[in-house]
This record gives structure tokens, C-alpha cells and sequence, in this order.
């Protein structure tokens, strides 16, 4: 017991002294004095995955057709803003995309990046709607491992890189990552608006793609960062390289499972289909054939020929 209490104590005055290495323009912002209120949104959030199937079980699912239209369309705004502010600050700040140290100053610049990363924080605990929203709608299949630990982790996390690090190398992955979410959210919101555009939907798969494409950035920014000695928390960066590889694991098995694992199985389907459709063919050609070379009914036979009484002669066979 002495020594859970050693622990417990040894932790929160870790946590005390990490409060004063903290980013001093953000502790007075929204969510940002402690991480309770995060905490709290991300534990409704997974209680929510255990009480909202059970509460639709038996109920008929949500349409939400005009919800999920505002909301996809609102998030294609946000992300784009995100993007936008980002870049922006980025540029005006003069920031390098190969190593950037945080700058903690009130520089006007280094403010607007550091808000523009709060609302990326704040965009991450929105995003728990789209859970939400399958819920609604009996969507359970949508609702995976690979979808809840990154809604999830990714809001809890950044707490932590607005709270320390709002700025410097944070600003690369959000960046690409709000640009990406654009485009998914375009998908998303033009999926919604029915059957007549979502026939024009054929690039849901290269979205995968291009997220994995951005895990891999990420990992080679970083790797390249450490090489460099970037003056930002190093445990940060090897923490980022492992974060991604268990993204990029997870995404590669669902664009596996998803795309190239069904290919097969839908050239057998079509084997069997036409295999199935051939011996259909061959059976009732068959059965056709058969009655075909049946007296029908209601038809006449013919009736043999008489023999006329004569004998047919054998006749010799002529000698050469």
C-alpha cells in the first residue's frame, strides 16, 4: 500500500512540475486549465459506446439526413479554416518544415498558431459526432477498433501538445492532417446528400490511401527532425513514431480487408455465378431435350408399316 501511495504522490508532483515548463498563453484558454474536462468528454464518449447500442437495439434507426449535411459540410469549413490559419501563421512566422523550435512569445504570429492548434484540439472532441451519428443510425458495423482508438487518442493527446507545445514542429502534422480531413468531409457531406451523388463517389479508397500516405510523412518528418537534433521534446518525436506506425498498421489492414481482400472473393462470386447460370442452362436444356423426345400428348402416333406378306429375297452376293 506504501508503495501505491509513493507512486500516486511521485505522479502528481511530476504533473505539478510539468505546470511550470506548461505553454503560459494557453492555461486560461477553454479545456486548456486541466485535463479533467477532456477527460471527462472522452469517458461520456466510450460510455456512450457501450449504453447507445443497447438504448437503440430496439428502435428503429435515426436518418439524420439534413443533420449529417449541416454537420459533414460544417467540418469541411472548420478543417479548411484550421488549414488555412496554419499555413498562414506558418508563413508569416517564417516557420521551416524541416525543424521548427516552439516560440512562446506573444508575436502576434506565434498566438494566431497557437489558437489555430487549439481549434484543431477542438475540432478532434467534434469529430466524437461521427460515432455518435452511426450509433443513431444502427451503423454498428462502422463503429471499429481502428475508428474508436483514433477518435479517441487523438483528442486526449492533443491535449497534451496544446497544453507544452503549441507550435514549432506541432503545427506539420495538423497542418496536413486538416487539409486531409476536407476532403474526407467533402466525401462524407456528398455522400449524404443521396443516392444521385454518391454514383459519382468512386474515390472513398484513395482517402485511405492518402492517410496512410500522411503516417508515412509524418514518421520521415520526424525521423528526420531527430536526425537533425530539432530543438523539441525528443520522448515528443519517438512517441509521434510509434503513434503512427500503429496507425498505419491498422489502416493497412482495413484497405486490406476493405478493398483487396474482397477482389478474390468477388471473381469467385462471379465464377459461380456464371458456373451456377451454366448448368441452369445445361439442366433445362436438358429436361427440353428429353421432352422433346417424348410423345406429347395429344398427338398422333405414327403407326408402323404393314408388311406387304412377301419375303424379301436375300439376294447372293455377286462373285468377281
Amino acid at each position: 500500500m506504501e508503495i501505491v501511495t509513493h507512486l500516486i504522490n511521485d505522479t502528481i508532483e511530476f504533473y505539478k512540475w510539468t505546470l511550470t515548463i506548461a505553454d503560459k498563453r494557453v492555461e486560461k484558454w477553454p479545456l486548456m486549465d486541466n485535463p479533467l474536462p477532456t477527460l471527462a468528454i472522452s469517458t461520456s464518449y466510450l460510455l456512450f459506446l457501450w449504453l447507445g447500442p443497447k438504448y437503440m437495439k430496439n428502435r428503429e434507426p435515426f436518418q439524420l439526413r439534413k443533420t449529417l449535411i449541416v454537420y459533414n459540410f460544417s467540418m469541411v469549413f472548420l478543417n479548411f479554416f484550421i488549414f488555412k490559419e496554419l499555413f498562414m501563421a506558418a508563413r508569416a512566422a517564417r516557420y521551416s518544415y524541416i525543424c521548427q523550435s516552439v516560440d512562446y512569445s506573444d508575436d502576434p504570429n506565434e498566438v494566431r498558431m497557437a489558437g489555430a492548434l487549439w481549434w484543431y484540439f477542438v475540432s478532434k472532441g467534434i469529430e466524437y459526432l461521427d460515432t455518435v451519428f452511426f450509433i443513431l443510425r444502427k451503423k454498428f458495423n462502422q463503429v471499429t477498433f481502428l475508428h474508436v482508438y483514433h477518435h479517441c487518442t487523438m483528442f486526449t493527446l492533443w491535449w497534451i501538445g496544446i497544453k507544452w507545445v503549441a507550435g514549432g514542429q506541432s503545427f506539420f502534422g495538423a497542418h496536413m492532417n486538416a487539409l486531409i480531413h476536407v476532403l474526407m468531409y467533402l466525401y462524407y457531406g456528398l455522400a449524404s446528400c443521396g443516392p444521385k451523388i454518391q454514383k459519382y463517389l468512386w474515390w472513398k479508397k484513395y482517402l485511405t490511401i492518402i492517410q496512410m500516405i500522411q503516417f508515412h510523412i509524418t514518421i520521415g518528418h520526424t525521423a528526420l527532425s531527430l536526425y537533425v537534433n530539432c530543438d523539441f521534446p525528443h520522448w515528443m518525436h519517438y512517441s509521434l513514431i510509434c503513434y503512427a506506425i500503429t496507425f498505419i498498421v491498422l489502416f493497412g489492414n482495413f484497405y486490406y480487408q476493405t478493398y483487396r481482400r474482397q477482389q478474390p472473393a468477388r471473381r469467385d462470386a462471379s465464377s459461380s455465378s456464371k458456373a451456377a447460370k451454366a448448368l441452369s442452362n445445361g439442366n433445362l436444356n436438358g429436361f427440353n431435350k428429353a421432352a422433346n423426345g417424348a410423345p406429347l400428348m395429344g398427338s398422333k402416333e405414327e403407326k408402323p408399316q404393314e408388311n406387304s406378306g412377301r419375303r424379301k429375297r436375300k439376294g447372293r452376293a455377286k462373285r468377281d
